[in-house]
């Protein structure tokens, strides 16, 4: 892995590419982009400039097309641009042509996220899950990449094996993904042995998109001081605190956010850091009602969820952020009656679709906490009155 010392000292300048397709559509582009805007600035960078080609298919050779990336190239010239980043998975070959053309560093959505994560991964297990998922990444992309990375010096998609290991053949990335999935294995072991040594709790793990507020309403929860802040990805080691409302403990996980298009090779390397979320007896689906495409991230979520068979799990659906929705969606000159209306409307349409296993919060403000609370406590209590009938005193 590379030196963490190369983390950006200044802020780059990005140009955004986005592809409007046969399976993506504009207004589905825009929003792609504005979140691609986001994984830039968290990992350093400021998006400066988008671009935005239509094609039936992406192109083979340079995915929008000799034209569009002439019009990006007469765009870069002359401006301090550091890096192009496109929305979709890129090939080694089509990042190579794409550079010969632009002349400037070009990364995509996955090698961004795995960026980020790179500089995120505190513990031993995230920096081996980070490193395998970069050389799976990277394997079949050497022919282009190494190249790539050879002429490139630091910055954002640099921060990973390629910058030091350019030499690297296939045979050699392979025998470093066997040792990665080796150590993992080994890290994973003693991990499973940590959980199982947690004995007969109830489990409660909290899951949603990334940036939904998580880390913070665990931080309400346990009184701990988990790390929080607003940028995608704030946490991604696992943490797990013993929790006790009223006279019933049980165990509290923070896991990591889940994202659109987040790379495959990125969900197999962490699937040990959502071994917490397998293993979870209730999941706390987190959801940020004040962002416009909230109920899509819901979809997204239940999705990996469901990829995950985890999706028949008890599920508590906390609605965070509502302080912000009203902000967003009432003018100062709404009456009451109308704000009363519609807030009420919002949340019996969410209790009717999910049989009333939801709560309506805002964790900055710490507004309907205590709602929280009980309905927890209720939750646990009711599943360990099912699974240690014997524990007379929960």
């Amino acid at each position: 892995m590379l030196d963490k010392k190369n983390i950006i000292q200044n802020e780059e300048k990005a140009v955004l590419v986005g592809l409007v397709h046969k399976l993506q559509t504009e207004e589905q582009v825009t929003e792609y982009l504005d979140e691609l805007a986001f994984l830039a600035e968290t990992a350093g960078a400021k998006a400066v400039k988008r671009f935005v080609q239509k094609l039936p298919h992406p192109d083979s050779r340079t995915f929008v097309g000799k034209g569009k990336l002439e019009e990006i190239k007469n765009y870069i010239e002359g401006r301090d641009i550091n890096i192009v980043i496109f929305d979709d998975e890129l090939s080694g070959s089509q990042i190579q042509n794409i550079e010969n053309v632009l002349e400037v560093k070009t990364i995509d959505r996955s090698d961004l996220i795995l960026d980020i994560f790179a500089r995120r991964a505190k513990t031993a297990q995230a920096k081996t899950q980070v490193e395998l998922a970069q050389y799976q990444y990277l394997m079949p992309r050497l022919r282009g990449m190494w190249k790539h990375l050879e002429r490139l010096g630091g910055g954002i998609g640099t921060r990973g094996p390629g910058e030091t290991e350019i030499e690297t053949d296939r045979r050699i990335v392979r025998e470093k993904i066997a040792l990665l999935r080796k150590r993992l294995s080994e890290i994973d072991k003693q991990s499973a042995t940590q959980r199982k040594d947690r004995g007969e709790f109830i489990r409660v793990a909290l899951v949603g998109y990334t940036n939904v507020g998580k880390s913070t309403i665990m931080n309400l929860l346990s009184k701990s001081d988990v790390f929080a802040e607003n940028k995608l990805f704030a946490t991604l080691d696992t943490t797990t605190r013993k929790v006790v409302f009223e006279t019933t403990p049980f165990l509290l996980s923070d896991t990591v956010g889940f994202i659109r298009k987040l790379p495959h090779h990125l969900v197999e390397s962490f699937k040990s850091t959502l071994d917490e979320v397998r293993e979870a007896d209730i999941l706390l689906h987190v959801a940020d009602t004040s962002h416009p495409q909230y109920e899509d991230q819901i979809g997204v979520v239940n999705k990996t969820l469901q990829e995950l068979n985890v999706i028949d799990k008890p599920t508590i659906t906390i609605f965070n952020k509502m302080d912000q929705y009203e902000k967003n969606t009432f003018d100062p000159w709404l009456e009451e009656e109308v704000r009363t209306e519609i807030l009420v409307d919002l949340k019996e349409r969410w209790e009717n679709q999910l049989q009333g296993n939801c709560v309506f919060i805002s964790a900055t403000e710490r507004r309907n906490i205590d709602e929280l609370r009980s309905t927890i406590l209720n939750k646990v209590k009711e599943l360990y009155r099912i699974r240690y009938p014997y524990k007379t005193g929960f």
